[in-house]
């Protein structure tokens, strides 16, 4: 199957543009230089490499999946356990496939010339937490102002009305992640934003399933709590969906298939 190419932006003049074989004058939606991210992302790779190697172990299955996925408008869908973590496996992961390689990161030649077409959703006062969250953001953050939670607190504000924009402007150029429950806690609700997201910009979606990050690391995904731990990513195929299914029939499909529904013996416990 054909897919329309992502949209490219550039400093330079068409068609001058096309001779920035390296892209140093290429830009993202957002204004940021892609050269200046491919050193951020070949760094931030080389400091955490064995945080996934030698401190634990990743096992990732399904990236088959991921191989002849085209360059932009691939939503990747998944359950959330830390807040930097789960994002840095998936830089790895989707850096080895752009260098062909299958279900595994070692070794780590991929960081020569990493993907530096990947966004990622984030909670803005996550992003402004310190220096080190200030600087992944750097590494392609899209970042939202959550209307329902605020420093681990429940809050009722108004809905970030540029959030999906945002979004739409990153898939257009590349591949976005998002954690369609909005927190860490296991079995929360997905979010129907998420479900807006698919019907406006129709995505290839690929839903993941993650696990052994909240053993592993603690909330921010920054400091061991346990090592040894076998830190689980399992691609699935791309999810079958219709842009003119109701919300909460997407909503229910997008949480079946990053496996969080609630379990039987939780229901009975909660009831």
């Amino acid at each position: 199957m054909k897919y329309p190419k992502p949209i490219r932006y550039s400093l330079l003049p068409k068609p001058l543009d096309a001779l920035d074989f390296l892209g140093l004058f290429e830009l993202d939606p957002f204004g940021n230089f892609l050269f200046f991210r491919r050193i951020l992302i070949t760094i931030l790779g080389c400091f955490t490499y064995f945080r996934y190697t030698l401190y634990n172990k990743l096992k990732i299955e399904g990236t088959e999946h991921l191989e002849n996925l085209p360059a932009g408008n691939v939503l990747f869908l998944s359950n959330h356990q830390t807040y930097f973590a789960d994002v840095i496996a998936f830089y790895h992961i989707f850096c080895s496939v752009k260098w062909k390689m299958r279900n595994s990161i070692v070794p780590p030649v991929y960081l020569l010339c990493p993907r530096a077409r990947t966004y990622y959703v984030a909670a803005s006062e996550t992003m402004k937490g310190g220096l080190v969250p200030r600087i992944f953001a750097l590494g392609g953050a899209i970042q939202v102002e959550r209307s329902w939670r605020s420093k681990g607190q429940d809050v009722s504000r108004e809905v970030d009305t540029t959030a999906n924009d945002r979004i739409a402007m990153g898939l257009d150029h590349g591949w976005v992640i998002s954690f369609p429950q909005g927190t860490t806690s296991p079995y929360a609700p997905v979010r129907k934003g998420t479900a807006h997201i698919m019907k406006n910009t129709n995505p290839i979606v690929i839903p993941v399933v993650i696990n052994g990050f909240r053993r592993a690391f603690d909330k921010k995904g920054l400091r061991f709590k346990k090592r040894n731990t076998v830190l689980s990513v399992r691609f699935k195929a791309p999810l079958e969906y219709r842009i003119d299914e109701p919300i909460e029939t997407l909503v229910d499909k997008v949480r079946s298939a990053i496996e969080q529904d609630v379990p039987k013996e939780k229901l009975t416990w909660m009831s």
